[in-house]
């Protein structure tokens, strides 16, 4: 049910398909992040017109409202929000280690308050699981600890737990339509991150994460992580970096035999008034843009571009508009969607390395380590 072929090579970056419910999933691939079962300013059918193949909620977010049976009563996410390709959802760990107002973590599990009301709330691996088979998602994660990346003694006692929260996991896990992913987690050292990816290689997932990363760290230290983590990972099985989305890192991700990526880059970017080009970032609240004649990028295909001006959407930005974010949303996935599509086209085509430099050459980047996880 959840074969992964792998149908060609280029340098280390890789296409394939990966077999699901709800159809095949050509990678390398971008999820758009729907966090509470949506994906803001899109419909599922914009999603569908943009390309998307693939859609991300959060089990933290679902379990705390509406809450995980609900969702199940109307039909699991799929039914719920009215998306009918394959969908992932993460184990709800990152937020519990990010959100939560109070948090006590111990070797079975984290006690926590909920960010939205200060409730207490308790997660375990085995709790996890259970939220996440009753959303219902074609792909979901093992619960695991996210720590700070440079944190040395942190990361090793994170480890440990991990590994064994990953091996309960497996245990409770009932439901064989859902395959469950490990998570490659120690931080920006080697040695754990080595460690780990061994040890999670041998439980025999059907597809490894690689969590932890844009927390923190530096774009040499991941690009390093990866370098580390990747040959250890069986080459059969596809691999996913967590959290990750801006041009850059995907092309980099990618060129380091990543096959799934997901981040709200596109859609909190588009929210704040801000564009993602093959050039880099425009922000339309700037006031260059006020008489701006031409589309957010020239030669883009995207229904905002082929229908509006950037003077025009400057207005609805400044202007607090809905429909601002909703066309600037358009345009971030479609960049982005459109971005994996020409990978993946240059990895069958053998020409890979090529695409990628020129893309990079062209592109330039925002700040350094950013962090691009669902806040």
């Amino acid at each position: 049910m959840f074969e992964f072929e792998l149908l060609a090579t280029s340098g280390r970056a890789r296409a394939g398909l990966f077999h699901t419910p709800h159809g095949p999933l050509p990678t390398p691939v971008f999820a758009p992040v729907g966090t509470q079962a949506t994906v803001k300013a899109l419909t599922p059918a914009q999603l569908h017109e943009l390309g998307a193949t693939l859609v991300l909620s959060n089990t933290y977010h679902l379990y705390l409202r509406p809450g995980e049976a609900l969702v199940r009563e109307l039909g699991g996410l799929h039914g719920f929000m009215q998306w009918d390709g394959p969908m992932l959802t993460d184990s709800g760990g990152f937020q519990v280690f990010s959100l939560a107002k109070i948090r006590q973590v111990d070797d079975d599990g984290v006690t926590f308050r909920s960010h939205l009301d200060g409730s207490a709330h308790r997660f375990t691996p085995e709790k996890s699981i259970a939220i996440q088979e009753a959303l219902g998602a074609d792909i979901i994660m093992a619960f695991d600890e996210c720590p700070p990346p440079l944190d040395r003694a942190y990361n090793e006692a994170a480890l440990r737990r991990t590994h064994a929260w990953a091996e309960r996991c497996q245990r409770a896990k009932a439901r064989p339509d859902q395959a469950l992913f490990g998570i490659v987690q120690g931080g920006v050292f080697p040695d754990l991150r080595a460690a780990s990816a061994r040890f999670l290689a041998g439980l025999d997932f059907p597809g490894y994460a690689i969590g932890g990363l844009a927390v923190g760290e530096t774009k040499a230290q991941m690009h390093a992580t990866l370098d580390e983590v990747e040959p250890l990972l069986p080459a059969g099985k596809p691999r996913y970096l967590m959290g990750v989305g801006s041009p850059e890192d995907l092309v980099n991700g990618v060129r380091r035999g990543v096959d799934i990526f997901d981040c709200v880059l596109p859609t909190r970017l588009a929210r704040n008034g801000a564009a993602l080009t093959r050039a880099g970032r425009l922000n339309l609240n700037n006031a260059t843009f006020a008489r701006d004649p031409g589309p957010v990028e020239a030669g883009c295909a995207c229904y905002c571009c082929r229908h509006f001006t950037r003077a025009y959407l400057r207005h609805l930005v400044t202007a607090k508009e809905i429909l601002g974010a909703t066309l600037l949303t358009r345009h971030n996935v479609h960049m982005l969607l459109t971005l994996m599509r020409e990978m993946r086209a240059a990895i069958l085509a053998g020409t890979f390395a090529q695409y990628a430099d020129a893309f990079l050459a062209g592109y330039t980047p925002v700040g350094a380590a950013e962090a691009d996880e669902e806040a």
